[in-house]
């Protein structure tokens, strides 16, 4: 492993004449020092520059020698936080910028162009370096934050006419293909967003991402991240697609984040009794949730060792670096360590703002589920957010930009409100499975998830797009065989020693989770276990979502393996309907945990038996399925 080499700027602070001033950039520049610095055990060699110190010059310079210093085996990356812009492409430009005009970052003294900033970081590649770039800006996604409904601020800049945006001419790329691997905010004509996340103002994106990173083992992919942080962005409402490029599959977007460096290996966490009592070694660092209800997360011990069966402990105290944990009904003993894993883990309650104050009394009576927090302020939203908008007789159910949830729910009779409330508890569970991850785990990538055209001839599986998305299309009009695609979804365990419990859901975009594809089943050692048994999986349009040119639906594909087999209650969601039973969730956890050992649960085949499922871990496989415009096939 090589040295890692961070240069990172963040600017809120913009003079008049530049830009508006933002807030979150300079947080999302800590915290992602943070990160690297924690993730290297303090190994990184890292250099920022904040606010005025940000120029154009000092950002060029910072890249051409800082990290151009990076060289063979080396990792080199550049991060920037702030306000993005771009103006008419003239000339030559017009022949590569289809959308008519170059994007650029705005530094603290004005822009700099993307074509420019890709030509000095493939400069810095072309030394051996691996390079990597984040951007967390407006129109980022060619390179290489206007006010907004409930604390959201777009990192804009509209050009200045003094401003001259030249096409990077002045830095000759190396030749071939560009180098580098971009980690973008948003694509190239999108607005990139900032607002308030876990009570900090943060980029959409740098947030995202970040926690998607501290979830991540090891060896996750720049795709896997991309994919990861894109759909936490949507929680938030999905006006902005981050983006990854180069998207060739197998390229350099198929790497290891910063080459995988990290501390120390992934594998099981310790139980151990230190100063404070006993403790394990996993904390808010690691994603835990602290704070209220922080006491749902719970420990398993892994194997015996020693300790009773299915023995746990349970948090009383997440810091930073460490949980400050009880033993439940067992005595360990404190001269030992024991390897432990996580059996319950209580996920922050997503937060509700209503916009009427009526309304606001009404809801806040309703919402008596452990998933739901009543807020007032944007300081106070969370992770995810929903927005209760009630005008007339109905209320909307948004995002934090203004995107519906779900249709308009009538607001006129006394249900109406617990109706409301029913539909905020739903779409939270909902999201909190689909957004369901293990902390680094040594079962990490051991299942390879496959998902194959069933008419492909050469069996070769499909590969995420840029977004990091799997996209299936139906066939023309006309085309003998079925229109809607057909695929099979295989389960590979890479591992060559390990039996591993596997069980896939399906959680749609109508809110439905499902473990119908694989409900639950050991795959051996370098064995493959198949979807609906090998038959073909037809993945098409939901009911009343007419299949015409340009509609899609998106599907989520939930992989959670473990050591032990698992109860697949609590996975199981119908689909949200307003008027039906059915969508009132009745097997959530009353205290809003999600648990893995469910000791005394059942199943259809009836009970878990086993005591504690040992580690477990999770993937997520993004899938879109889309009728292409007229004329274009799959």
């Amino acid at each position: 492993m090589g040295s890692i080499h961070t240069f990172m700027a963040g600017v809120n602070d913009y003079p008049s004449e530049i830009a508006p001033p933002l807030k979150g950039c300079v947080n999302d520049v800590t915290e992602a020092h943070r990160l690297v610095s924690a993730r290297t055990a303090g190994g990184a060699q890292v250099r920022t520059v904040l606010d005025g110190a940000a120029t154009v010059a000092a950002v060029e310079d910072g890249i051409r020698t800082f990290l151009g210093a990076a060289g063979p085996g080396d990792t080199a990356l550049f991060w920037f936080s702030g306000h993005g812009t771009q103006q008419v492409a003239t000339g030559a430009d017009l022949l590569i910028e289809a959308t008519g005009f170059n994007q650029a970052l705005l530094c603290a003294d004005g822009p700099l162009p993307d074509k420019r900033l890709g030509a000095l970081l493939d400069a810095v590649a072309a030394r051996g370096a691996h390079v990597v770039a984040v951007l967390d800006c407006c129109y980022s996604g060619g390179a290489s934050r206007d006010d907004l409904p409930e604390g959201l601020t777009a990192r804009l800049a509209p050009p200045r006419p003094e401003w001259v945006v030249p096409g990077g001419r002045e830095v000759a790329p190396p030749a071939g293909p560009a180098r580098h691997v971009l980690l973008a905010a948003s694509r190239l004509d999108e607005l990139s967003y900032e607002g308030y996340y876990g009570g900090r103002r943060h980029g959409a994106f740098t947030y995202a991402l970040l926690s998607a990173v501290r979830a991540a083992g090891p060896d996750a992919t720049y795709r896997q991240l991309l994919s990861a942080a894109d759909a936490r962005v949507q929680r938030s409402g999905g006006r902005q697609r981050p983006v990854l490029y180069p998207q060739t599959p197998g390229g350099a977007a198929d790497l290891p984040f910063l080459g995988g460096a990290v501390a120390e290996a992934a594998g099981e966490h310790l139980l151990r009794c230190a100063a404070h009592g006993w403790e394990v070694d996993c904390g808010t660092g690691h994603g835990l949730r602290d704070g209220e209800g922080a006491e749902g997360t719970e420990f398993g011990v892994v194997g015996s060792q020693g300790a009773v069966p299915g023995a746990v402990v349970r948090a009383r105290s997440v810091r930073a670096d460490r949980t400050l944990v009880e033993p439940v009904g067992w005595a360990p003993d404190p001269e030992r360590v024991y390897p432990v894993s996580l059996t319950a883990l209580a996920t922050p309650p997503a937060t509700v703002s209503v916009d009427d104050g009526h309304a606001s009394g009404l809801l806040r009576a309703a919402l008596s589920s452990p998933l739901l927090r009543v807020v007032d302020r944007p300081e106070e939203y969370g992770d995810l957010h929903f927005r209760v908008e009630v005008r007339g007789d109905s209320a909307r159910v948004l995002g934090r930009d203004g995107t519906d949830f779900v249709e308009p729910l009538p607001f006129t009779a006394d249900g109406d409100a617990r109706r409301v409330g029913d539909c905020l508890a739903h779409l939270a569970r909902w999201h909190q499975l689909r957004d369901l991850t293990s902390r680094p785990s040594v079962l990490d990538n051991l299942v390879q998830v496959e998902v194959v055209p069933w008419d492909a001839a050469d069996g070769r599986p499909l590969v995420p797009d840029g977004s990091g998305d799997l996209v299936c299309s139906y066939a023309p009009q006309g085309t003998p065989g079925p229109r809607e695609p057909w695929v099979s979804i295989r389960l590979h365990n890479r591992s060559p020693h390990r039996t591993l419990w596997c069980v896939l859901l399906d959680l749609t975009d109508r809110y439905a989770a499902d473990p119908a594809l694989y409900p639950g089943h050991f795959i051996g050692p370098g064995r493959t276990g198949h979807a609906l048994d090998g038959d073909p999986v037809q993945l098409s349009l939901p009911e009343g979502r007419a299949a015409v040119p340009g509609a899609e639906c998106r599907d989520w594909l939930k992989l959670i393996v473990a050591e032990g087999e698992l109860s697949t209650a609590p996975f199981r969601l119908r689909a949200w309907d307003p008027d039906g039973d059915g969508s009132r969730e009745a097997t959530v956890d009353p205290a809003g945990v999600v648990r893995f050992d469910a000791p005394g649960g059942t199943r259809e085949a009836g009970p878990v038996t086993g005591g504690a499922p040992g580690r477990w871990a999770t993937r997520t496989i993004a899938l879109r399925t889309v009728v292409p415009p007229t004329g274009r096939g799959a």
